[in-house]
């Protein structure tokens, strides 16, 4: 059996995704991918297509040794372009493998551990009562845990934004103004007002979105600590990894980061020295199945669970690939889920189906999925970038 071509879809069915088919020799045979990096499509489709050159004739069966080809092929290692383009191949593979067997992907990891994924969504608002009465919607939907955000701007970094500048020039985003002391007060008011209305059993927590310095964080966690968060996201910058010790001695706090890491290798010292409680790194943006199953590995020995990124800009593809990990390994915690825009189920169908708050994975052969590529070619890549933000002096701050 051997590849034969890789056809590559970048389409906007509301949102920028970038899907693939690997095709193979097989008569009907094909396997479906994903490598969405959100403001960075077209550069990862881009390298998708540069890097498909070197599967052509290959045996699509052999994902191990495929995954190492397309890692080391490059001599400059690893990146979130590098990594989304390795991970849409490595779908598609195990979609093929699945297919062969005539199984779910999720039984060639070992089958199921649980009989759902839970998962949680996100609920806002300009004040802590409307955030209140979004939590109590999404809780009246079946949703165990609920991340809450607040602010009057409706962005991360809550009322520490304090206005935008306007596009420099067409088709950009504005910059968005934001300091922190106005969100760092705002958050534990929200919380307690959230445990008063809404009680202590139902799971809460809250993004920070890398919005602070690591002494901020860890004061934020230690004032958040009454109010038993399930998890405090991305409290720190990936960059700011030698600041784990404070903010983990500051609270106990359970505490949550990898939204935007790239390899098990980021992960390790925060794993060996007990610095977190849940990883987020999806399998789409960490090189794929073979990948991530790797690094929860890894991290089960250290009581570490998963917690896996699945907001919009993780498309169906990397949802199934998702539920198929959670729903086979021991240390899953918990997943992110948002509907997508209504245009995403005409390009693809096989979506995993919410019910009450859980993820139920297909059991169809391979991951489930399927992309119909007149519907795709009906939604023409649009050009998109990540916010821009900036601190009130005017200099960069990050999203």
């Amino acid at each position: 059996m051997k590849i034969t071509d890789v056809k590559i879809f970048l389409t906007c069915p509301g949102r920028n995704y970038v899907f693939i088919k690997v095709m193979t020799d097989v008569p009907g045979l094909y396997g479906v991918g994903e490598g969405t990096v959100s403001g960075s499509e077209s550069i990862v489709a881009e390298a998708i297509r540069h890097m498909s050159h070197l599967l052509i004739g290959r045996d699509p069966q052999r994902i191990e040794d495929n995954w190492q080809l397309l890692y080391r092929q490059g001599y400059w290692r690893g990146g979130p372009i590098f990594a989304a383009a390795i991970a849409a191949f490595d779908f598609a593979l195990w979609d093929i493998k699945g297919k062969i067997a005539n199984m779910p992907v999720y039984q060639l990891l070992g089958g199921k551990a649980r009989e759902s994924v839970m998962c949680y969504t996100h609920a806002h608002g300009r004040d802590a009562i409307e955030t209140e009465d979004h939590a109590r919607s999404i809780m009246e939907q079946g949703f165990k845990v609920v991340r809450c955000q607040v602010g009057s701007h409706g962005a991360y970094g809550g009322d520490g934004m304090q206005g935008e500048n306007p596009p420099v020039s067409p088709g950009t985003p504005p910059e968005q103004i934001y300091e922190p002391t106005r969100y760092l007060l705002s958050v534990p008011k929200l919380f307690a007002h959230l445990r008063d209305k809404l009680g202590m059993e139902i799971e809460l927590f809250h993004d920070v979105h890398e919005q602070l310095q690591p002494i901020e964080a860890a004061r934020l966690a230690k004032e958040l600590e009454p109010y038993r968060l399930f998890f405090l996201e991305d409290p720190l910058m990936p960059e700011h990894r030698e600041s784990w010790p404070l903010l983990r001695s500051a609270s106990v706090t359970p505490l949550a980061i990898g939204e935007i890491f790239s390899s098990r290798w980021d992960c390790i010292p925060l794993f060996t020295n007990h610095w977190i409680d849940f990883i987020r790194t999806p399998p789409l943006h960490i090189g794929g199945i073979t990948e991530c199953r790797k690094m929860l590995n890894i991290a089960e020995p250290f009581n570490v669970r998963s917690a896996f990124h699945g907001a919009g800009d993780i498309g169906p593809v990397s949802q199934a690939a998702s539920v198929a990990i959670g729903i086979s390994i021991s240390n899953f915690g918990v997943q992110e889920w948002c509907r997508y825009p209504d245009p995403v189920y005409d390009v693809i169908s096989g979506i995993p189906e919410m019910k009450n708050g859980f993820l139920h994975v297909s059991e169809k052969p391979g991951l489930g999925i399927d992309i119909d590529e007149a519907a795709a070619e009906k939604y023409p890549y649009k050009r998109g970038f990540m916010p821009l933000i900036r601190r009130a002096d005017g200099s960069m701050h990050v999203y």
